[in-house]
Order: structure tokens, then C-alpha cells, then sequence
């Protein structure tokens, strides 16, 4: 498949709310190592912001079920089926920071502030910053908002 095939198989999965799919997709697109155009950058960003929003909504929930269940047995599957969704969420995160490095050089020949920019952009979208998500995890999403 080339690389506008894999594009327009992204845009089909942006269209049926298929993000994982969208975001598998955009992930071969960077393989490929050649520069992202504008658009392709776009839905490499909303993929990511999809699954990752997706897995932190789910983490939340997860989260305070294991707090409400503390000393049944509900609790126990409830940490280990936040653990999980943790273990997707740092791999999705890996998968994002590779992305970029793949970005960043293909690009570096061409219009290196681009990527820097493109980076800059999505690593400072919330949902998408990988090492917010990572830290929210790690420590507890309260924590990291107050500051405490």
C-alpha cells in the first residue's frame, strides 16, 4: 500500500470514529520516513488525540471505581484493569514519541522548523502530550491539576 493509500484508509477511519485504526494507519504513514504534508499531520494529531483521550476518559473511570471498591474484591479487578488501560496509554504514548522522531527527521532537510512547530503543537494539546499522560498516570490526575 502507498502512502496515499494509507492516507485515504486514515480519512475512512476518521470517518467511521475508528481512531486506533486512524492512528495504526498514520503510524505506517511515518514509517515510510518521508515528510508529512499538512494534512497528513492533521490526522496523524487527531488519531493520537482520539486514543489517547479515549484510554485517559476510560483510566478516570477505572480509577475512581478502584477508590469507591477499596477493601472488596471489585477493587482488585479494578487495579488490574486500570493497570491495563495504563499499559495502552504508555504505549500509545511510545508510538507518539516515535512518531515524532520519525517527523522530525524526515523533515530535517526540508522545513525543519515545521516539524518543531508540529511537535510543539501536539506535545502541548493536552490530550495528546504524551509526557503529561504518562505523568497524570504515574502520580494521579488530581495531584498533577492541584499541584499537591
Amino acid at each position: 500500500m502507498d502512502k496515499s493509500q494509507h492516507v485515504q484508509r486514515a480519512k475512512l477511519a476518521e470517518q467511521a470514529e475508528r481512531y486506533d485504526d486512524m492512528a495504526d494507519t498514520m503510524k505506517k504513514v511515518t514509517e515510510l520516513g518521508e515528510e508529512l504534508t499538512d494534512e497528513e499531520r492533521n490526522l496523524l494529531s487527531v488519531a493520537y488525540k482520539n486514543v489517547v483521550g479515549a484510554r485517559r476518559s476510560a483510566w478516570r473511570v477505572v480509577s475512581s471505581i478502584e477508590q469507591k471498591t477499596e477493601g472488596s474484591d471489585k477493587q482488585q479487578l479494578a487495579k488490574e484493569y486500570r493497570e491495563k488501560i495504563e499499559s495502552e496509554l504508555k504505549a500509545i504514548c511510545k508510538d507518539v514519541l516515535v512518531s515524532f522522531e520519525r517527523e522530525r527527521t524526515a523533515d530535517r532537510d526540508h522545513n525543519h522548523g515545521r516539524a518543531r512547530h508540529y511537535k510543539w503543537d501536539v506535545v502541548n494539546n493536552d490530550l495528546s502530550n504524551p509526557f503529561l499522560v504518562l505523568a497524570r498516570i504515574r502520580i494521579g490526575n488530581d495531584e498533577l491539576e492541584t499541584g499537591s
